[in-house]
């Protein structure tokens, strides 16, 4: 079944194959393994959730791994076998099957466009592996046509699809110049939440670029530990010589609440400077991020 079908269920199953570690999958594993069901996650590259920053997935992995989710990585799932009620199928690591069932499984691998009759034979408009190919300006190859969202590819977010609609129908009326997006933030929504925007770690590796990071454990938070949800981290990257934030990643108590100021921060090109100048309330999480900045020069004050 997909993600779709999962939601539409009446009864849970009491054993669940999910094939696909990102976010989709992630937030289905612990979802049905909250309310009982033995979970097992499967993911063919070598991390879960393959966007996000190394250390977050890491963290993530062990903590669902004490929830009680099996979870295999680097591993392809072959040979289904769909019975009554169950699915046999292989698991296929380092050239060793190993063989398991589960009453059911959930397809988490990603979606596909899907324009066949969208569009009308009559519209040649361009598209790039099945997505509709626009400008700058959201305008597709036929004059007059626009297109926003899920439509033209990834990042398939709602709030991502929201921004570049209006941004759209603002360049089509003459209110200001249409923007492309290049910053936003990713969320998965499990527990611990996770949250990030700008450039990983391994990201600013392979640009080669000279970069700083900071790091401040919820473990050191006040709040955090008042509210029993010390699990997880603030983290932040920034430029070596100017401070410039290239990208923040969270994993822990309402990470996707905390992620904005850092993206305003990456939109405005805000310095770890900036950011640990901003007084920010005592007892609260949004410490973290401010302390987290302080790290990075060796100031944080809680640690």
């Amino acid at each position: 079944m997909t993600s779709r079908e999962a939601l539409a269920n009446k009864t849970l199953p009491k054993s669940i194959v999910i094939v696909g570690a990102g976010a989709i999958g992630v937030e289905f594993a612990y979802f049905f393994n909250a309310f009982g069901t033995k979970v097992t996650l499967v993911e063919m590259l070598p991390q879960i959730l393959p966007v996000e920053d190394e250390e977050v997935a890491k963290t993530l992995h062990r903590s669902f791994e004490k929830q009680g989710i099996a979870i295999h990585t680097a591993t392809k799932c072959e040979n289904f076998q769909v019975g009554k009620n169950s699915v046999k199928l292989n698991l296929v690591k380092d050239g060793r099957s190993t063989a398991i069932e589960a009453e059911t499984v959930l397809s988490a691998i990603g979606v596909v466009a899907n324009l066949e009759g969208v569009l009308g034979k009559s519209l040649s408009v361009e598209l790039d592996r099945n997505y509709v190919k626009v400008g700058d300006d959201y305008q597709s190859s036929v004059k007059g046509i626009y297109a926003a969202g899920d439509i033209i590819g990834p990042p398939w977010l709602a709030h991502v699809a929201t921004f570049e609609a209006v941004s759209a129908v603002n360049g089509m009326f003459g209110h200001g110049k249409a923007k492309r997006v290049k910053n936003f933030p990713g969320c998965t929504y499990c527990q611990p939440q996770i949250a990030s925007t700008g450039l990983t770690e391994q990201a600013a590796k392979e640009k080669k670029l000279d970069y700083k990071v900071g790091k401040f454990p919820f473990a050191a938070s006040g709040k955090a530990v008042a509210s029993a949800e010390s699990e997880g981290f603030v983290k932040v990257i920034s430029d070596a010589k100017t401070g410039e934030i290239l990208g923040a990643h969270i994993i822990g108590a309402e990470a996707t609440e905390l992620i904005a100021e850092y993206g305003l921060a990456v939109e405005l090109e805000a310095t770890i400077e900036d950011i640990h100048q901003t007084i920010h309330a005592h007892p609260t999480l949004s410490e973290a991020v401010m302390e987290a900045a302080a790290a990075t020069t060796g100031e944080a004050i809680h640690i």
